[in-house]
């Protein structure tokens, strides 16, 4: 029996990994996840109950009583959950409570899957692995942009030393850092716009697929 085809993306924020992940399981009719959300969803439960995501205790509530609905919230992209996912990213009952859920879903169907750990801890054994990066500068303006469109006034100098913090803090935790898997694909999307960043991707994915 076939084993279930999954691909992981990896990298970090603003890198364009999500636009790239839902595009190639659209394209290769492949359930998609954003595991992304999956800590997204619990630093909000754990700000909504006036909490602190870097709350162990608070973080593995949240995550213990994580539901379908939470990843359907309207503010997910906020900044304030953006750090938090980060933080409660970190710690690891959050992460081995969220584990096993990415992994049923991975191999009910296959599936193409984008966060930070998806090919070295997630799926391990994913048949493609692609890590997508970009340049710091390339990364911050990305984010500054989508967060101007949105209405906020934010200096691209503050976006910036934002997201220093997050990519130190997903480099630097004990448990699943963020790091592109001995086996992956590295593409650097810092000079590619959105179209010619998935032609890329899709040429890596068809080539691994087909080796």
């Amino acid at each position: 029996m076939t084993a279930p085809v999954v691909i992981a993306v990896d990298g970090p924020a603003a890198a364009g990994k999500g636009t790239l992940a839902r595009r190639l399981a659209a394209e290769l009719g492949l359930p998609y996840l954003d595991t992304g959300l999956l800590y997204r969803a619990v630093a909000r439960r754990v700000l909504l109950s006036g909490g602190l995501p870097t709350d162990p205790a608070a973080a593995e509530a949240a995550a213990a009583a994580l539901t379908p609905e939470d990843l359907r919230r309207p503010d997910l992209r906020a900044p304030d959950t953006d750090q938090g996912a980060s933080q409660v990213a970190a710690q690891p009952p959050v992460r081995a409570l969220l584990l096993e859920f990415q992994r049923v879903f991975a191999a009910r169907n296959g599936a193409v899957m984008d966060g930070r750990d998806i090919g070295t801890v997630v799926c391990p054994d994913a048949r493609v692995k692609i890590f997508v990066t970009a340049s710091p500068e390339a990364r911050a303006e990305r984010r500054w942009l989508e967060r101007r469109a949105k209405g906020e006034a934010i200096p691209l100098e503050e976006v910036a030393a934002e997201m220093a913090v997050r990519d130190a803090r997903d480099a630097a935790r004990d448990v699943a850092p963020m790091r592109a898997a001995e086996d992956a694909l590295v593409l650097d999307t810092t000079g590619l716009d959105a179209d010619a960043a998935y032609e890329a991707a899709l040429r890596l994915v068809r080539a691994r697929l087909d080796a």
